[in-house]
């Protein structure tokens, strides 16, 4: 009878051990309006973004511009962060499919990749990724404007 008791305890032990060590993870989640800002020739395009949801605000960088068969290919990089102090930057590949009938219209998505390494505050340590799929207007540069729904999990 002790030795079964003693495996119980062995047993419980390992169990509450392995459930400390399981990942802490957070649903994200909501919707982003990304407004676009063009600096200037050769200059990386400015993101800024209200969002609801999980992230409360976002900016950004289009680093480069690709034309493709579909569409547009764009290098990215995003600045995440949360009221409560937490925040993490990615590096992202959007990819826009044109609009048929509409001109610089396009449907974008793009899959944002944690940097574990510039994770800070209350989402500090927090890997993984999520997408967002959605609409951009690129037709008049003084007014390019985007309307997306962002989700996946994070984990750390």
């Amino acid at each position: 009878m002790k030795i079964t008791s003693i495996a119980g305890a062995a047993l419980a032990l390992a169990l509450s051990s392995t459930a400390a060590l399981a990942a802490s993870c957070i649903d994200i989640g909501g919707v982003a309006i990304p407004n676009f800002y063009p600096e200037g020739e050769g200059q990386p395009i400015i993101i800024s973004a209200t969002l609801t949801g999980t992230i409360e605000h976002a900016s950004g960088k289009i680093l480069a511009t690709r034309e493709t068969d579909t569409g547009l290919e764009m290098d990215m990089e995003h600045y995440f962060g949360r009221g409560d102090g937490g925040g993490f930057q990615t590096r992202d590949l959007g990819v826009l499919t044109a609009v048929p009938g509409k001109p610089g219209r396009f449907m974008i998505e793009i899959t944002y990749d944690l940097d574990p390494s510039v994770t800070r505050g209350t989402l500090h340590g927090y890997s993984g990724q999520f997408q967002s799929y959605g609409l951009v207007d690129l037709r008049n540069n003084d007014n390019l404007v985007g309307l997306v729904r962002y989700s996946g999990e994070i984990c750390r």
